[in-house]
């Protein structure tokens, strides 16, 4: 399993409408080569359809080879829905891959198992697949839920516990929050990894 960040990093609509529709490309990628994707977090942007940033997490046997597909910067060349007479055209955003957890990471984790709650049907409610894990040092939580099993469950808690920490200055490093801040502040403006032009976000030649 992958998390993948998505972020517009702090920059202007047009961004957070390229993110919204990296994301809907992200998904329709992913369904073709047969990666599960979840959408764990998302952060909207100041207009409908458009995301600050999100958080999502890719399983399957090519989970690797889309991620590394989409790392690093990305550019959307179209001219601003927004501002017509706008001279720009280049908009960037940034895709990162979040860290790995530690080794140690789920022995300083309390799991609680419970029923999965809100739709889904009787499977949802009669099955104890959702998980609610702690981290004991911190009292940072997170619940996931899904029809999946309580073992994928466990799995993803423990890769999104890990995002949460490493957004919490007691649980990180100066290193990493740097690294972190670089992507939400400082997306490289050029030398993108992948480039989509027009409304519907195609793939530049």
């Amino acid at each position: 399993m992958v998390l993948l960040q998505l972020s517009s990093a702090q920059g202007p609509a047009e961004c957070e409408l390229a993110v919204g529709k990296a994301l809907e490309r992200l998904q329709r990628e992913a369904v073709d080569a047969g990666i599960q994707l979840e959408l764990l977090e998302q952060e909207d942007g100041e207009r409908t359809g458009t995301l600050r940033s999100a958080l999502v997490s890719l399983e399957g046997d090519a989970e690797d080879t889309l991620a590394q597909a989409w790392e690093g910067t990305i550019q959307w060349t179209c001219p601003s829905p927004y501002r017509p007479r706008h001279a720009r055209k280049n908009w960037f955003f940034g895709v990162a891959r979040c860290a790995a957890p530690s080794a140690t990471l789920p022995s300083e984790i309390r799991f609680e198992t419970t029923r999965s709650s809100g739709p889904g049907g009787q499977h949802v409610n009669k099955t104890e697949s959702a998980v609610r894990a702690t981290h004991l040092a911190t009292g940072i939580s997170v619940k996931v839920q899904t029809e999946r099993s309580q073992h994928a469950n466990k799995r993803l808690a423990v890769l999104l516990l890990a995002h949460k920490l490493a957004d919490h200055d007691a649980a990180t490093d100066a290193a990493q929050r740097a690294q972190r801040r670089a992507l939400h502040h400082q997306v490289e403006r050029g030398n993108p990894h992948r480039v989509f032009k027009g409304e519907r976000f195609e793939p530049a030649d």
